[in-house]
């Protein structure tokens, strides 16, 4: 063999040496970085919660499911009446701006009582006054005008007033009972436990934790029925006050009106006659 071809022959053994080496690096580069990648990467299980609430339902007796039943309807309950009671008085505080606006007007106390809309209680309240107006002449004198006017829109302020309070007893009694009713299932959720630890003998953590978690969740369910109502009771006694403070100006204005009105009529009638 030449020096020449010999020469080429150790080049070509190094280059498929070289090659090989390369392939082998990249190779166990590639599987550590696979390695590190899959060490570094979160196992993620899904691990589904044995205690909660359909666990409660499914797994409790007669009892919890009744008294589960019971925080659900009362809760719905309470929260029918806030929203009603809400929108009940967002309509007789409108009902009492067109009342108060309708008095500004230079007119009779039927023409402003038209302008109230016909399911304004405050429409109710001129109309009961006017017609209390006609009556007292059929008394012959015997009651004052002022205190047999005064009697009537006391009537009907009281009957607004009544009407107003409905449905906030409900709320009082569900914020007062909703967290002794939670208590009676935390309650029968302890005992549920002891039942279980003495007949199984034993106080371990996956024998008493069921019945225990049943009995925290009713505890939770009774405060989460009776804060809300609690809390609106509260807001919706407040508004109505405020709101009743108003009606009570509005009864005032009217029983002025009325005696001005009255006053005025007897002065034309008596001009008439003097004409």
């Amino acid at each position: 063999m030449s020096r020449t071809a010999y020469a080429s022959h150790r080049r070509s053994r190094w280059l498929v040496s070289s090659l090989l080496l390369l392939g082998l690096m990249v190779g166990t580069l590639a599987q550590a970085q696979s390695g590190a990648v899959a060490f570094m990467a979160p196992v993620t299980e899904v691990v589904s919660n044995p205690y909660g609430l359909r666990s409660v339902w499914a797994q409790g007796d007669w009892v919890a499911r009744s008294t589960l039943l019971l925080l659900a309807f009362m809760s719905l309950l309470s929260w029918y009446f806030i929203i009603a009671k809400w929108l009940s008085q967002r309509q007789l505080d409108a009902q009492l701006q067109a009342a108060n606006s309708s008095f500004t007007r230079d007119e009779t106390l039927q023409q402003r009582s038209e302008a109230m809309g016909a399911q304004s209680p405050f429409r109710s309240m001129v109309m009961s006054a006017l017609a209390a107006r006609r009556r007292h002449a059929s008394l012959a004198g015997q009651v004052d005008l002022g205190n047999w006017l005064s009697q009537d829109i006391v009537h009907s302020v009281s009957s607004l007033q009544m009407r107003s309070q409905e449905g906030l007893s409900i709320l009082a009694t569900v914020g007062s009972t909703a967290p002794f009713v939670g208590l009676f299932g935390t309650v029968w959720g302890i005992y549920n436990a002891l039942v279980t630890i003495g007949v199984s003998g034993q106080a371990s953590i996956d024998k008493v934790a069921g019945p225990v978690g049943e009995a925290l969740i009713m505890t939770a369910l009774g405060l989460a029925v009776a804060v809300p109502a609690v809390l609106a009771y509260n807001a919706l006694v407040r508004r109505n006050r405020v709101t009743l403070h108003a009606v009570k100006s509005f009864s005032s204005e009217l029983h002025t009106q009325l005696l001005i009105e009255v006053d005025r009529q007897q002065s034309m009638a008596a001009t008439r006659r003097e004409a």
